[in-house]
């Protein structure tokens, strides 16, 4: 560890001579690149810096107290001994949390599916109630969020909605949504006040790359129709939505959400590409796991990561047992709590893997 600490800084001094030449100066792109990387590693250097000024701290102190010291001061500087020892374990864990492997999809943006699983109606309402949820989460992180496509229930719900959220971190922070989303309500639509449950799934794609996923335009099949639903004279008199059929894997993309063509295309294909990867990465996945599940799962009851019980204001995330209350504030997008909660558990996980 400490020795990858070491690597580490001098690297970080080696890109600030760099950034200092003329030459380099000169060249924006590499100026720019260089500038990347280093702002990559400022952060942990700074903190093994931070954890060597305190073993410093803490050794002059310690030494202190073989002095002729008076009571007072003796006192004094065992409080601070106490306070350097909290804060040298406290950035010794920060800097193991720092030195785990980053995963490189973190920083992506991403698309959001969403579809009602088992409940009817019920399910459709849940699945409009968690796009508002991550609507307005990422409308506080300031991301841009763009619907491609969607398919509504007719009651206000949706049956799907697949949407684009773009944004500094937004796989890293919301990657922990995939799964089966369980609510327990007594639905608008049941007269009787029994309550209900039903279910949503959530997939999470990070973005893909045109080169790390190779499409050959033979093995596609594209489809020009007529967007459906609200949008103006313009939606039904020209045809620009479109279908994309992968020929190899039968996936089935379409947006009809935009007025142009082109884009209906280049949102398609970036979904595709997207379920590409993913397809990829989890196969590959579950080569070294086969204790690894599909992130979407069935839809069934029994195949939950959360429940949303509205009749004790609840939610609980089965992945690590944690309850948290006053629904209504987490579906307005108060997933901070949750979400923190769920990457600290992560993170304890790989630490302990490390150590083992």
């Amino acid at each position: 560890m400490w020795d990858r600490l070491e690597q580490i800084e001098r690297r970080y001094q080696e890109l600030g001579e760099q950034i200092a030449k003329p030459d380099v100066a000169a060249d924006p792109k590499k100026l720019a690149t260089l500038a990347r990387e280093r702002a990559g590693i400022e952060g942990v250097v700074a903190k093994y810096h931070q954890y060597q000024e305190t073993l410093k701290a803490l050794e002059e102190t310690r030494s202190m107290l073989g002095s002729d010291l008076d009571e007072e001061m003796a006192a004094l500087a065992k409080q601070e001994i106490a306070d350097l020892e909290l804060r040298q374990e406290r950035l010794l864990q920060e800097l193991k949390i720092a030195l785990l492997p980053k995963d490189v999809k973190d920083k992506r943006d991403i698309i959001v599916e969403i579809r009602a699983g088992a409940g009817g109606d019920e399910a459709g309402l849940f699945a409009a109630d968690l796009f508002r949820m991550y609507s307005r989460y990422a409308q506080a992180k300031g991301w841009q969020i763009d619907i491609i496509d969607s398919n509504e229930s007719g009651i206000g719900g949706f049956k799907e909605i697949i949407f684009e959220i773009k944004g500094r971190d937004a796989f890293r922070r919301l990657k922990y949504e995939r799964g089966v989303h369980r609510v327990q309500r007594v639905p608008v639509t049941e007269s009787s006040g029994r309550i209900h449950t039903s279910t949503a799934t959530v997939a999470v794609l990070p973005q893909a790359d045109e080169v790390e996923v190779s499409i050959k335009p033979d093995d596609l099949k594209m489809d020009v129709f007529h967007s459906g639903g609200a949008g103006g004279q313009n939606v039904n008199k020209v045809a620009t939505a479109i279908r994309i059929t992968h020929l190899p894997t039968g996936i089935v993309t379409t947006c009809q959400d935009e007025r142009s063509q082109l884009r209906n295309k280049t949102k398609a294909m970036s979904v595709l590409r997207a379920r590409l990867l993913d397809m990829e990465q989890r196969k590959k996945e579950s080569e070294i796991s086969q204790q690894r599940r599909s992130q979407v799962g069935s839809g069934d009851r029994a195949e939950k990561i959360r429940t949303y019980n509205f009749p004790q204001d609840r939610l609980t995330d089965h992945r690590i047992s944690l309850n948290l209350h006053n629904l209504p504030s987490i579906l307005s997008g108060e997933l901070d709590e949750l979400i923190d909660a769920l990457a600290t558990t992560e993170q304890a996980k790989q630490l302990a893997e490390q150590a083992a």
